[in-house]
């Protein structure tokens, strides 16, 4: 029984004093939880109720926001579930499903980041084109790819590592990301291979095309009048503090299987909580903050007063 036990499930091991702090990591992940939902939804249904919002920057916004909320919902029952538990532990096909939308959710948020600039690149590098180019048909391709391509991609990855034979059983962190690989037994050559052809399909060549794209943009954007540059900045500015502060998330979690032995239990948490904490609650504040029309909206939803008098002038 014991034995079965071992193969079945994996030790959760990231944890710091949790016998001591439990309930105050219940609470902080809690509320977050709480805002991150709040916050998120608020400015998808923002984007959802004002017409003047559907156009396809903001649908990729929408689409960007509803990618953090399933992001958030992976993650965060299972660690307050740990928290409040007396043993941490998952099953390995759980641990595997959790894998697996993890890396999914975070492909496709590389692939909506690189619709949103190719959104932008048309609409200020080809004005008189915007509306024959980005029609409901192209953005529905732009989110059918975001949303299919990386989940069908990874499949391969988690049927491959499922098949594979496990000689630990203690998994040195909180949730279940790339230091799975370090469960196996004997590292795959195969797995190792495509791992490298994934990384580069689904980031490496979004970011290189987002970053073409915003190029070709601020080159177009310094050659013309101050209202194409300050339109360029801001609407490219939210999304390129988002493509970096998701890329620095990314770059630690690519780089943690190599670094784990070297790095203190502590930090470990540190890095693996601001993941899941801060990017998930970043979006809607830059999005709601530093897009002008979004910005609008929420205030005269926070804002009754000022929403009355709008309406009264109005």
């Amino acid at each position: 029984m014991a034995r079965d036990f071992n193969v079945t499930y994996i030790t959760l091991d990231g944890y710091v004093e949790l016998e001591k702090y439990r309930f105050l990591y219940f609470v902080i992940m809690f509320t977050v939880y709480i805002l991150i939902i709040c916050s998120n939804t608020t400015i998808v249904c923002l984007i959802w109720i004002h017409k003047n919002l559907h156009e396809p920057m903001y649908v990729f916004i929408a689409a960007v926001l509803i990618n953090c909320l399933l992001f958030s919902t992976v993650m965060y029952p299972k660690c307050m579930i740990d928290f409040l538990s007396d043993k941490q532990i998952i099953s390995y096909p759980a641990c595997l499903c959790q894998f697996y939308l993890y890396y999914c959710l975070g492909g496709s948020e590389y692939f909506l980041l690189a619709a949103m600039s190719y959104d932008r690149y048309v609409s200020i590098c080809k004005p008189l084109q915007y509306t024959t180019i980005m029609t409901k048909r192209t953005v529905s391709v732009l989110l059918a790819v975001a949303w299919l391509l990386p989940p069908c991609e990874i499949a391969v990855s988690v049927a491959l590592s499922a098949y594979q034979r496990l000689c630990n059983f203690t998994l040195r962190g909180i949730i279940c990301n790339n230091s799975l690989f370090k469960l196996h037994c004997a590292a795959s050559r195969t797995i190792s291979i495509y791992g490298v052809f994934i990384l580069v399909n689904v980031a490496v060549v979004p970011v290189l095309f987002i970053l073409y794209t915003y190029t070709k943009i601020f080159v177009i954007s310094y050659h013309s009048s101050r209202e194409v540059r300050r339109k360029a900045a801001q609407t490219c500015l939210p999304h390129l503090l988002v493509l970096i502060s998701f890329s620095l998330f990314c770059m630690y979690d690519v780089v943690i299987v190599r670094m784990e032995s070297n790095l203190p239990k502590t930090a470990h948490l540190i890095m693996t909580l601001q993941v899941i904490l801060y990017h998930p609650l970043f979006n809607p504040i830059i999005y709601g903050l530093k897009m002008t029309e979004i910005s609008k909206h929420l205030k005269r939803l926070l804002c009754p007063a000022k929403r009355n008098q709008l309406n009264i002038k109005s």
